[in-house]
């Protein structure tokens, strides 16, 4: 290599123009104003609640009865109504800023930051996670805003499963209204899952290729979509609201419906074996429930007898991911990948109800 073509490659490295500056300073304020409006103040008023009361309201699979209504289409309409008026705002927030990354911030920027095939973008992408504090499927859209800039799988991964098991305020929540050995089993399943099985998915994906490796040399062949930003912005948010939202929607129904089949009431002694932690595993995997919901679900059943077993699985399981969320997020993400961390969820639920049944 001729010393011209070398420091053109790696010697003049990409400057920060005023305008990506500005963009990225738009999309971090919208960021801010959003969560501050459906995250960070109302779960403020929320801990309070969790400190002095010990409880976060009524378990959403059954309300204050002791066992979900049965299969029914009013069964499913109800859940529904109850699902979609604690999320609503979360899911347009996250369709809003999932399509908001395709159209302000620029690929040069996300490629050198959250690019490159390794730990740290994959790290990165967990810590980016953290103040967002979203269900796993109010964060599924930003995921697939990410995967549409080339966002590293192993990137996208940690961002969208770091949300919902490594949320703050859950974790606040649930030291007072369940116990520190909950809360302490959930981070560590949580660090698992978020940086590790995203990192495994990222070596899995057989897409290295596809991601830069070097990326000085990535962003001077990057070119931005055409158009304007309010044209770029019209058409992310309009696609991802017709790909994302009839799946959700739908899932969510057919969910809400057959809960009671999915959580049984079982028989005695059942309720303590690992016939009932793999049922509630699986079931667990599947459910959508929002954001810390899983907490009063746990209290009810072991007020009800169920055993810390069942316990220690739905509190990996219940808000890793969904149904709803895997269809959101499936044409993102390799078929290999998103069958990964779907069994690894599995598998982990399934050695934290093990874990649990010991320590909890």
């Amino acid at each position: 290599m001729s010393p011209g073509s070398n420091s053109s490659s790696f010697g003049n490295k990409p400057s920060i123009s005023y305008k990506t500056i500005i963009l990225a300073v738009i999309f971090l304020l919208i960021a801010i104003a959003g969560l501050s409006y459906v995250k960070w103040w109302p779960y403020y008023h929320k801990a309070i609640k969790a400190a002095t009361e010990h409880s976060i309201g009524s378990s959403i699979l059954s309300s204050d009865q002791a066992a979900s209504p049965d299969p029914s289409i009013q069964a499913a309409w109800d859940y529904a109504v109850t699902y979609f008026t604690s999320v609503w705002k979360a899911a347009v927030l996250g369709i809003l800023l999932g399509s908001l990354v395709q159209a302000l911030l620029p690929s040069q920027w996300l490629l050198r930051v959250l690019g490159k095939t390794n730990f740290k973008s994959t790290a990165l992408g967990g810590l980016a996670s953290l103040p967002g504090m979203m269900c796993t499927c109010c964060a599924a859209p930003i995921a697939v805003g990410l995967r549409k800039k080339n966002v590293s799988v192993g990137a996208s991964l940690a961002f969208w499963l770091g949300n919902p098991v490594l949320n703050p305020a859950t974790l606040i929540f649930m030291t007072f209204v369940l116990s520190w050995k909950f809360t302490l089993l959930r981070v560590v399943f949580g660090l698992i899952i978020t940086f590790a099985i995203s990192y495994f998915a990222d070596r899995f994906s057989g897409q290295s290729s596809e991601i830069p490796q070097t990326v000085e040399t990535t962003v001077n062949t990057t070119v931005e979509p055409d158009g304007s930003i309010l044209m770029r912005w019209i058409r992310s948010a309009g696609s991802m609201s017709l790909t994302v939202i009839p799946a959700y929607f739908f899932s969510v129904l057919l969910l809400g419906g057959a809960r009671a089949w999915m959580f049984p009431t079982l028989g005695e002694g059942v309720t303590y074996g690992i016939l009932a932690v793999i049922i509630f595993t699986i079931a667990g995997t599947l459910f959508v429930i929002p954001t810390a919901a899983e907490i009063p679900i746990i209290a009810t059943f072991l007020s009800l007898g169920l055993g810390t077993g069942v316990a220690g699985a739905l509190l990996v399981t219940l808000p890793t991911i969904s149904l709803p969320s895997l269809l959101m997020v499936y044409k993102s993400f390799p078929r290999r990948v998103v069958w990964f961390v779907f069994f690894s969820v599995i598998g982990l639920g399934l050695l934290s109800g093990l874990v649990g049944s010991i320590i909890l």
